[in-house]
């Protein structure tokens, strides 16, 4: 369910935004590894510090096949404020290298505010509904090996304020 806000929103994925994978073996890794059930993640370096910049002027959401489990450790990881964010859930909709299957879930939590949405693995389908949607939609890519930078961020940020001043 949406929280009542006048914030537009941001689904937030994991994997390819915080949890980093496809960097080059050998030097410096771009953050540091956390054991997730068993399997190892790379969460990314100033991942944290980021979110919550964008916290003030979003609301946050998991939009992320870890679903629940984004909450069970990432605010810990990552020293976020706040202790759970809102969580999409999915049922068994999930396909490896896209991220259409997410579609359903995000248009429903979304409905007609606007919403933003960042993830390594937007496709056709995902900008395709981006352009279709009454509400005012940003989709920010970013590449799985380096994840969100601050570059996201301000870009986010500045979409957010165009959308404030137009409200």
């Amino acid at each position: 369910m949406t929280i009542a806000t006048d914030k537009p929103v941001l689904f937030v994925d994991v994997d390819g935004v915080i949890s980093l994978f496809g960097f080059a073996p050998g030097g410096d890794f771009p953050g540091a590894f956390h054991s997730v059930d068993g399997i190892l993640h790379c969460i990314a370096t100033d991942c944290g510090e980021r979110l919550r910049r964008l916290e003030e002027h979003f609301e946050l959401v998991w939009a992320t096949g870890w679903e629940e489990k984004a909450n069970e450790y990432l605010p810990l990881i990552l020293e976020l404020p706040f202790k759970e964010l809102p969580s999409l859930t999915f049922g068994e909709q999930a396909v490896f290298g896209s991220a259409h299957w997410k579609l359903e879930a995000i248009e429903q939590y979304a409905g007609t505010r606007a919403a933003a949405w960042i993830d390594d693995n937007l496709d056709e389908r995902c900008e395709r509904w981006a352009a279709e949607r009454d509400a005012p939609t940003l989709l920010v890519r970013t590449e799985p090996a380096t994840g969100m930078s601050d570059e996201h961020v301000e870009q986010l940020l500045q979409w957010a304020e165009e959308h404030r001043r137009r409200a």
